[in-house]
């Protein structure tokens, strides 16, 4: 028995909030779930995703096992008990190498996968519902499952301990790094949808003998119908029927798992636990209010010493190296530029680690800290929710405001739906 077991079965049974799963490697935004977990004494999911974490690097430059070894070192300095962190890999699948056939996306796949349970992961998401050069964008349940079930084995076999594996399967997904199309609509996953996925697994590891891994298949993941956008937010229908549930009740120890929860209103999170969703999913939502505060930061820092704000060196560097925000912002270069510092996608958390970016941030950050911003000046930019919280919190006073704006972004998740 796990703790992620436990907590499934609890949700099961219908008690105990679900588990919010954290999907950054942004330090500030870590930090904050990190402090938050141990503040409310809440076992915290953290995950990362095999375009930004994999045996090659990913775009952070981190292996599974850098990743690991990073965090527990963050954790062991801002004194959090190790026992309530659970390591889990996201999207983990031939997607980072889908330019390239099929087979050679799958050989790399095989090399993260083994990277990964080897570092200590052990929440696995399976996800093999893209396909790789000359195939449909989406594969069906069967080609999928097959794929998910030939990278199980290979996590079989090679994990220190195969038992304390725990998989997420499901084919519904949003791409990593998530956020569709503004004009994609969005439906809920219907019943019978869900159990074929399930069914189609079930054949795909027992064809390699891996019964005994598909009966720690603990996580589903299904569309509950709520998105985002770059420029709009699908909302949770809160009085739409809970169809989904019934194809449960075959599988006690099964759950379903939310992806894209992000910028949902707080009685959103509470209402999905009761309906089975025991694990969700937020990243870019952390990362956009951690920019929000420190363009609120940098306004501060203008009042007080001048200069030009944060936003511009950010606009300069994103435009001469666009790769990652083309492709996902249209219409017109204004609204691409709007889209660009405050789309919903946030796809300026990329840019967060380029050396210059990371020296005007941390010259900002020394400024604030050297001489705090009056609090009128503060209260200007930054909610007062915020800002009280910054109070209780042992940290320098600019890194304090960051990380206590990340937490009211957070804090919903936890189970409080009186935060905003």
């Amino acid at each position: 028995m796990t703790m992620l077991d436990d907590i499934i079965r609890a949700n099961r049974a219908g008690h105990g909030p679900a588990l919010p799963s954290v999907c950054s490697a942004h330090p500030d935004v870590l930090t904050a779930a990190l402090l938050l977990a141990e503040t409310l004494d809440r076992p915290l999911l953290v995950e990362a995703t095999s375009n930004q974490v994999n045996h090659s690097g990913g775009y952070t430059g981190q292996t599974p096992a850098d990743f690991i070894a990073s965090l527990r070192t963050q954790s062991d300095g801002l004194g959090v008990a190790p026992e309530r962190l659970i390591f889990g890999g996201d999207h983990l699948g031939p997607q980072a190498w889908k330019d390239q056939p099929a087979d050679r996306a799958m050989a790399e796949a095989k090399l993260m996968i083994r990277a990964y349970v080897q570092a200590g992961f052990t929440k696995i998401h399976l996800d093999c519902s893209e396909g790789c050069s000359g195939e449909a964008a989406a594969l069906p349940d069967g080609p999928a499952a097959a794929r998910a079930a030939e990278l199980a084995q290979v996590a079989e076999d090679a994990a220190p301990d195969p038992g304390a594996l725990r998989y997420v399967i499901g084919t519904e997904v949003p791409p990593p790094g998530g956020a569709r199309h503004d004009d994609e609509g969005i439906a809920p996953t219907p019943p019978d949808r869900a159990a074929a996925t399930m069914r189609a697994h079930a054949d795909a590891f027992d064809a390699l003998g891996l019964q005994d891994a598909f009966a720690r298949v603990r996580g589903l993941v299904v569309q509950p119908g709520l998105e985002f956008a770059p420029a709009h937010i699908d909302h949770f229908p809160m009085d739409g029927a809970d169809d989904l549930s019934t194809m449960l009740g075959p599988y006690p120890d099964l759950c379903f798992e939310a992806h894209s929860t992000d910028y949902q209103k707080p009685e959103v999170f509470p209402e999905l636990g009761r309906r089975n969703f025991a694990i969700l999913k937020v990243g870019p939502a952390l990362t956009f209010a951690w920019r929000e505060a420190v363009y609120a930061l940098s306004h501060a820092d203008i009042w007080r010493v001048g200069g030009p704000h944060l936003s511009l060196l950010m606009e300069d560097i994103m435009t001469k190296t666009p790769g990652y925000w083309e492709g996902h912002y249209h219409g017109t270069p204004a609204d691409q530029r709007i889209m660009r510092h405050f789309g919903y996608a946030d796809r300026i958390r990329y840019y967060w680690t380029n050396e210059a970016v990371m020296q005007a941030v941390a010259d900002i950050k020394s400024r604030i800290d050297a001489a705090p911003a009056p609090a009128p000046l503060l209260a200007q930019y930054l909610p007062a929710a915020t800002l009280a919280r910054a109070r209780t919190l042992d940290l320098p006073p600019a890194t304090a405001i960051l990380v206590a704006h990340v937490q009211q972004a957070l804090l919903p998740y936890f189970g409080d739906p009186t935060a905003c």
